[in-house]
C-alpha cells in the first residue's frame, strides 16, 4: 500500500463528471477517482474546512464515530474492477468495513485518517505525471483554490 494524498476534485469536461484527484505521496503518480456530485461537495466542504450549519452525512458517520469511541485509522483503496474503484475503513478496533471510495475519502478528511492505495491500483488506473507537465498539475491546484462546493451541484 503506498500513502495518498487529496489533490481535490473537479469536473470532467465535457462530461460534467467530478473526480477526486490522489497523488502518491512520495511518487508521481496520480489517482483520478470518477465520483458523484455529492461525494464531491463532501470532500470540497471538508478541504476547505466548511461546517454546514447541520450535519452532512459524512459529518454525521464522523459524529457517530466519536460518540460510541471508535475511531477510523485508515481508509484503503482496494481494487479497481471494470472502471469501479473498492475501499475500505479500517477502524482501530481492527474491524474493515467494504465502501466507496468517494465516502471513505470524504469521511478520512473528516477524521484525519491516513489514505493509502493498493500497489495494484496505481499499476492500473494511476497516471504517471513527468515534471515538465508539473505546469499543469498546478495550474489544477490554482483551480481548486477558487472552486467552490456549489460548482458541483446538479442543474
Amino acid at each position: 500500500m503506498r500513502e495518498v494524498d487529496v489533490i481535490g476534485v473537479r469536473v470532467e469536461m465535457p462530461s460534467n463528471q467530478p473526480i477526486v484527484l490522489l497523488r502518491e505521496a512520495s511518487g508521481e503518480r496520480y489517482l483520478p477517482i470518477w465520483i458523484g456530485a455529492v461525494e464531491a461537495t463532501a470532500i470540497a466542504f471538508a478541504q476547505q474546512g466548511v461546517v454546514p450549519p447541520r450535519p452532512l452525512t459524512h459529518d454525521l458517520m464522523k459524529d457517530v464515530l466519536e460518540a460510541t469511541g471508535q475511531s477510523l485509522t485508515e481508509v484503503r483503496v482496494t481494487d479497481v474492477k471494470d472502471g469501479v474503484f473498492y475501499a475500505e475503513l479500517v477502524f482501530a478496533s481492527g474491524q474493515v468495513v467494504s465502501a466507496r471510495p468517494s465516502d471513505s475519502i470524504a469521511l478520512a478528511l473528516r477524521t484525519g485518517a491516513r489514505i493509502v492505495c493498493a500497489e495494484g491500483v496505481l499499476d492500473e488506473a494511476g497516471l504517471a505525471v513527468p515534471a515538465e507537465q508539473e505546469d499543469e498539475v498546478e495550474a489544477f491546484r490554482e483551480f481548486l483554490d477558487h472552486v467552490s462546493p456549489e460548482d458541483f451541484e446538479a442543474p
